[in-house]
């Protein structure tokens, strides 16, 4: 397990990496980062990637990358600072609206993370993943709202009509 560590850092920092400084430049930093990600090392990747947005922190692509790799590596809450920070300087941006949606929602928001999912679902309604995440957090909203219900004044539920004893509480009121 020592070694395949080593061998993962080795790979993040570059081959002549000193005192844990990444060989490269930023677009380098930038390239093995993904490269890592799509590998399936999230966590070296992110570890690279961050010192690629500390360099160069206006590089959407970059911030892009590292929110994807912090989420990839159960981050939610660094993953949706880098989203957000990515669709705040593009709104237009619908992966980035995702992105922050689905890490909001991992975090247990689940009206931010409707709010985000549903703005990239109208840029991108043809997107099947983007329309299931908004479905889900959606549910979820419901389900809570029925399990916790309103409650009213009384301290009896507010109007969802499960007691049973509302309609005859009120008819004697007129």
């Amino acid at each position: 397990m020592v070694e395949v560590r080593e061998g993962i850092m080795a790979m993040a920092q570059g081959a002549d990496g000193v005192n844990g400084a990444p060989t490269g430049d930023v677009y380098d930093w930038y390239r093995r980062g993904v490269q890592l990600l799509a590998s399936g090392n999230p966590a070296a990747a992110a570890l690279l990637l961050a010192r690629a947005a500390d360099a160069a922190p206006e590089s959407r692509s970059v911030r892009e990358a590292l929110a994807r790799a912090w989420f990839d590596s159960g981050r939610h809450d660094e993953a949706l600072r880098h989203f957000r920070a990515v669709a705040e300087s593009d709104p237009a941006d619908d992966y980035a609206q995702f992105g922050w949606g689905l890490s909001a929602s991992r975090l247990g928001d689940f009206e931010t993370a409707v709010e985000h999912l549903a703005l990239a679902v109208a840029m991108r309604p043809e997107t099947k993943h983007y329309r299931t995440a908004l479905v889900q957090a959606r549910a979820t909203l419901r389900a809570r709202a029925g399990a916790y219900g309103t409650i009213g004044a009384d301290g009896r539920d507010g109007g969802s009509g499960r007691d049973g004893d509302e309609t005859s509480d009120r008819s004697g009121d007129a």
